[in-house]
């Protein structure tokens, strides 16, 4: 009913082949039971698998495709290029409207180079939280803080000096959004 010679399921059940995971489930299914199980795992013969994470993990949190639409500096600002190059998943509960990928080192410890950090799209961000931020063409990632008409751009990293606007400058400075979240590749 599966596809599969007599002697290929011997060869399964004595130990003298190690079945693949497409196998695993095709076996399993043709059984009714759960390929868990089949395996060897303590988990219920008929238990159904929707919903069981194996114990010490998480369940992966719903997931949504948002454009990543270009890169962005840790660091000197960087012409802030506005083109759909990929598209990321990132977690729904982050409301995440875009990715951009990082380039620079202003924002390590916590943000490095090549990072994808996540952006929900607002206007405003509260003091010391970390943004996108326009300047004139450019774009930069930094934490916020806005104290009357001055607006400071502060890098994580020490050996960055704050970026400080006021007055006139101040209003070429532009949030575009939040940073929500940040994926990292190992």
């Amino acid at each position: 009913c599966i596809g599969m010679s007599k002697q290929a399921i011997s060869s399964y059940t004595t130990g003298a082949r190690a079945p693949k995971r497409p196998v695993i489930n095709a076996l399993a299914e043709a059984l009714g039971v759960n390929p868990l199980w089949l395996m060897g795992y303590d988990v219920g013969k008929y238990e159904n698998l929707r919903g069981v994470v194996p114990a010490g993990f998480q369940p992966l949190p719903k997931m949504r495709k948002v454009p990543r639409v270009g890169r962005i500096a840790c660091g000197e600002p960087i012409l802030a290029e506005e083109n759909i190059e990929d598209y990321d998943a990132t977690p729904e509960e982050w409301h995440a409207d875009f990715t951009l990928l990082c380039r620079g080192d202003s924002m390590e410890p916590k943000i490095k180079d090549g990072d994808v950090v996540a952006i929900r799209t607002q206007p405003q961000v509260e003091n010391g939280e970390i943004a996108a931020v326009r300047i004139g063409d450019e774009a930069t990632l930094k934490r916020v803080y806005c104290n009357g008409s001055t607006i400071i751009l502060q890098a994580e990293n020490p050996t960055f000096p704050p970026l400080v606007y006021s007055g006139q400058e101040a209003e070429d400075v532009h949030i575009e959004g939040k940073a929500v979240g940040l994926c990292r590749g190992l």
